[in-house]
C-alpha cells in the first residue's frame, strides 16, 4: 500500500511527465513560427505551441502547488537540468521538414487524446479540471495533423515519400509512449493515473487506419524501440534546446515582467 508521501510525490512526477511533453514539444513547434509552409499553417503551429506551452504552464503550477516547496512553473522549466526532465525523446527531436512536425504531431496528438479520455474522470478535482480543458484543444491538434497526414500522404509523390519518411524515422520512439512504472501503478490506485496498455490497441488502430486512408505504409510494430526518457535518459538535442531556452531566466533569475 503506498503511503501519502509516495502518493505526494508520483504526483508530482505525473503532472511533471505531462508538462514536460508539452513544454519540449511546444518549444520545438514554435521554431516554425514564421517559417510555415503557409501563412494559415504557420498561425496554426503557433497557436498548437501555444496550447502546449499553456498545458504545461498549469501542470507545472499545479505540482508546484502539491509539492509546497515555494516552487512556480518557472522553476520546473527554467531550473531543471535535462537528466531531471521527463519528456518523451520523441518529443525533443529537431523538427525536421514539415512532414516530419506533422507526422510527430499526430502520433503524439492521438495518444493523448487517448490518455486523456481516460484521465477525464480522475478523483482530483483541480487535475480533472486541467485534463478536461485541455481536451479540447487536444482534439483540435489530432483532428489538424491527421488531415495533413491524409493530404501529404495521399498527395505529391514528393509529399507522400517525404511524410513515409518521416514514419519510419519517428516509429521507434513511439514504444516508450506506454512505458509504465510505479509512478503510473500509484497513480491508478489514487484514480489520477490511465492504464496506458488499456488504449494501446485502439491507439495503434487509428494510426494503422490513417496511414492506410493516407496510403502510407505501416512500419513494422516489433521493430526496435526507444526507450528511458521517463526516468531521465534523453538524445543529445534535448541539452542543446535547454541551453537555448533556459538561458535568459538564469541569467537574471531574479527578474520579473514587471
Amino acid at each position: 500500500m503506498s503511503t501519502s508521501t509516495e502518493t505526494q510525490q508520483a504526483f508530482i512526477n505525473y503532472l511533471l511527465r505531462l508538462a514536460d511533453d508539452r513544454l519540449i514539444l511546444g518549444q520545438r513547434l514554435s521554431e516554425w513560427c514564421g517559417h510555415g509552409p503557409m501563412l494559415e499553417e504557420d498561425l496554426a503551429m503557433a497557436n498548437i505551441a501555444l496550447d502546449l506551452i499553456g498545458h504545461a504552464s498549469a501542470l507545472y503550477e499545479y505540482a508546484a502547488e502539491v509539492e509546497g516547496k515555494g516552487h512556480d512553473d518557472d522553476h520546473f522549466a527554467y531550473f531543471r537540468d535535462d537528466p531531471e526532465f521527463t519528456n518523451l525523446q520523441m518529443c525533443e527531436l529537431p523538427k525536421g521538414d514539415f512532414g516530419f512536425t506533422i507526422a510527430r504531431q499526430f502520433l503524439f496528438s492521438s495518444f493523448y487524446y487517448f490518455l486523456y479520455e481516460a484521465l477525464k474522470e480522475s478523483s482530483d478535482e483541480q487535475f480533472r479540471g486541467m485534463v478536461n480543458k485541455h481536451l479540447k484543444e487536444i482534439k483540435y491538434h489530432l483532428r489538424h495533423s491527421r488531415e495533413w497526414v491524409l493530404r501529404l500522404g495521399d498527395g505529391t509523390e514528393e509529399s507522400h515519400d517525404r511524410i513515409q519518411e518521416a514514419f519510419n524515422d519517428l516509429w521507434m520512439y513511439t514504444g516508450e509512449m506506454f512505458y509504465m512504472d510505479d509512478t503510473d501503478e500509484v497513480m491508478i490506485k489514487a484514480g489520477n493515473g490511465a492504464d496506458l496498455k488499456a488504449f494501446e490497441d485502439d491507439w495503434k488502430k487509428l494510426i494503422e487506419s490513417t496511414l492506410q486512408e493516407a496510403t502510407l505504409e505501416v512500419p513494422d510494430w516489433k521493430q526496435f524501440m526507444i526507450n528511458g526518457s521517463r526516468t531521465g535518459i534523453h538524445t543529445e538535442h534535448l541539452g542543446h534546446m535547454l541551453a537555448q531556452m533556459q538561458f535568459l531566466r538564469r541569467s537574471h533569475p531574479d527578474a520579473e515582467w514587471k
